[in-house]
């Protein structure tokens, strides 16, 4: 009876889709106007079970997630009428990068052989909030939305003059866990001198922000100090960076039956967690660039701004022909010192003068770029006689004052006495430096005396045994390390392997620099080497990517490698408490010692009980 029935089931299918071959219907749905930074939905429905589906690219916009499946049927009989519905829904998650108007094309799917296309999309992305909601449909969705992480751009001065420095910061805000942040695509800044003020800084700083009534955790990702190069106004463009989210998703409803819909998509019955690769922009900037006053602009003025002291050493000003000076010059303070030339000197006609060695003691902080520049010339006066080096002006716009200020340096008398003739005997390498300037009159070259180095007569090296075994000895070495390269590139071609053999190795380092942060009581960087330690073993040890990790697939990969249940919920439970403990109220030192000794204990547990 039942062989009967399937039969038949079968035959009532096959007539309603020979029915519905000639009416499918491929069609594109998606909102129609959205706003910059946010996500929606577009939808492909066919009432078919095509096959061989293919989306278009999206060349516009940024694809967050899909295309995810969803599928519902029905078969009805009525006056002995078989009538089938089927729906395919293919969703993309998407988000709109920049205002414009942009078009979508088609999607294309197999059935019974024949290719079919779907409409053209043409969405309307604007700024603000002025998006509006067209098309419908039911697609999953995602409990995070834009509010949830963001990055923002500040600038100290919109209206510096050319050449004061500035300093633009880039700050995240999260309320969700997020991981993996890559800040290398941070908006290049044309028409500006820049440097990275954090480059040597091993970790952000995190704080707490309340922005329209929400709480945020922030940290400064990137952070630079410009100086203008010209006048005028130049924009900076939005700072892009990427960073993997963990965000809440629920899954997708079918047409079914009302009340299981209700019970079954309900968020706590309903919900998993979901690791989202996440494009986040910054605001633009545009920086209106005053140019320097002309009037009292000193003639000797070189382009110096910000706040500086400027003054001059000589080593000696009593000195025979033929022997060196060296006369040093040092720019000191904030503001453009690297872009600071060094200064025009008037020497004698009668001094040697080499180019100058620059030196720099430059720092760069929160605070911006400032430091030492040192120019030292060594100079040699070649006659003897008294001469005059004239002082040195020098000029910068003091950005407090918003004025010129002048400097000058004191004159040097130089008495250069009759020397012993060696001036044809020195000569110099290059370097500004004493040191590097030489006598050379001594090249009478010494007898070589005994012992001396004697062999036989007729003895030689060539055809000898020792002449052979050096001749085929890199022949052998060759072929040794041949096989032995062969044999190790092997070896490392299996990637799961080696990330396998080396995941307690590496989960051991990073707790080592765990054990150091916990002893210095630098809470944010032990708690960053305690997740990469626990994270990074799991992901090394079953080969899965870091963007895919999560608390449900860890539990089944260490389920169905029969490990001990307890260790596997003291192992999540050491997770959870790693993410919160940093803000939990307390002892830290306390919490940072137990944290530290149950992630020990874990690896090893668990580490044995895969063996």
């Amino acid at each position: 009876m039942k062989k009967i029935v399937f039969i038949v089931s079968q035959i009532f299918f096959w007539i309603a889709a020979t029915a519905m071959a000639d009416d499918v219907q491929f069609t594109a749905l998606s909102k129609t106007t959205v706003t910059v930074g946010e996500n929606f939905q577009v939808q492909y429905k066919v009432n078919a079970e095509g096959t061989g589906f293919r989306g278009p690219e999206f060349t516009d916009f940024q694809v967050l997630n899909g295309p995810s499946t969803s599928t519902s049927s029905s078969v009805q009989i009525i006056n002995g009428q078989v009538s089938r519905d089927v729906s395919y829904v293919f969703t993309y998650i998407l988000r709109g990068t920049k205002e414009g108007t942009f078009t979508i094309s088609g999607a294309t799917i197999n059935y019974q052989g024949k290719q079919y296309n779907s409409n053209i999309l043409t969405i309307k992305v604007v700024k603000g909030n002025q998006g509006a909601n067209s098309g419908s449909g039911q697609s999953s969705t995602q409990s995070g939305n834009d509010n949830d992480v963001f990055i923002k751009a500040y600038i100290t001065n919109p209206t510096p003059v050319q050449g004061e420095q500035i300093i633009i910061t880039y700050k995240i805000f999260t309320t969700i866990p997020i991981s993996n942040i890559d800040a290398s695509k941070v908006s290049s800044f044309p028409g500006f001198w820049s440097t990275d003020l954090l480059a040597k800084q091993a970790g952000a700083a995190q704080s707490k922000e309340v922005v329209n009534g929400k709480e945020y955790v922030t940290a400064e990702i990137k952070k630079f100090a410009l100086v203008p190069q010209r006048s005028g106004e130049i924009a900076i463009e939005a700072g892009e960076i990427t960073c993997v989210a963990q965000v809440r998703t629920q899954a997708q409803k079918r047409n079914s039956d009302p009340f299981f819909d209700s019970f079954f998509n309900d968020p706590f019955f309903n919900s998993r967690y979901q690791n989202v690769e996440k494009k986040l922009f910054s605001n633009s900037l545009k920086i209106d660039v005053k140019p320097l006053p002309v009037s009292d602009k000193p003639d000797y003025f070189s382009g110096a701004v910000g706040s500086f002291t400027f003054d001059s050493q000589i080593d000696r000003t009593e000195v025979k022909a033929n022997e060196a000076i060296t006369l040093k010059y040092t720019l000191k303070g904030k503001g453009n010192i690297e872009l600071i030339d060094p200064p025009k000197v008037i020497f004698p006609t009668d001094f040697e003068v080499y180019d100058p060695e620059v030196k720099n003691n430059i720092k760069s902080d929160a605070s911006g770029v400032s430091g030492i520049r040192t120019f030292e010339y060594l100079v040699i006066p070649r006659n003897p006689g008294s001469y005059l080096i004239k002082p040195v002006q020098f000029a910068y716009f003091d950005i407090n004052k918003r004025q010129y200020v002048s400097t000058i340096t004191p004159e040097y008398k130089i008495n250069v006495s009759k020397g012993d003739g060696s001036a044809a005997n020195i000569v110099y390498n290059g370097s500004a430096s004493q040191e590097d300037i030489k006598y050379i009159g001594k090249d009478i070259r010494h007898i070589k005396l005994a012992p001396y180095e004697l062999r036989p007569v007729g003895s030689f090296f060539f055809r000898s045994n020792m002449f052979f075994v050096l001749l085929f000895l890199p022949f052998v070495l060759f072929v040794l390390i041949l096989i032995i390269w062969r044999k190790n590139l092997e070896r490392r071609s299996n990637v799961a392997l080696m990330k396998n053999r080396k995941a307690t190795k590496v989960s051991r380092k990073r707790l080592q620099a765990a054990a150091v942060y916990l002893k210095e009581a630098k809470e944010n960087e032990f708690y960053v080497e305690i997740s990469k330690a626990l994270w990074g073993y799991l992901s090394d040890k079953f080969t899965i990517p870091r963007s895919e990790l999560s608390i449900e697939n860890i539990q089944d990969r260490l389920t169905k490698k029969s490990v001990n249940e307890e260790i596997i919920n003291q192992f999540i439970e050491t997770l959870n408490n790693t993410e919160f403990a940093r803000f939990s109220p307390g002892n830290k030192s306390e919490n940072m010692e137990n944290i530290y000794n149950e992630a020990l204990s874990l690896i090893i547990k668990i580490e044995r009980e895969l063996k």
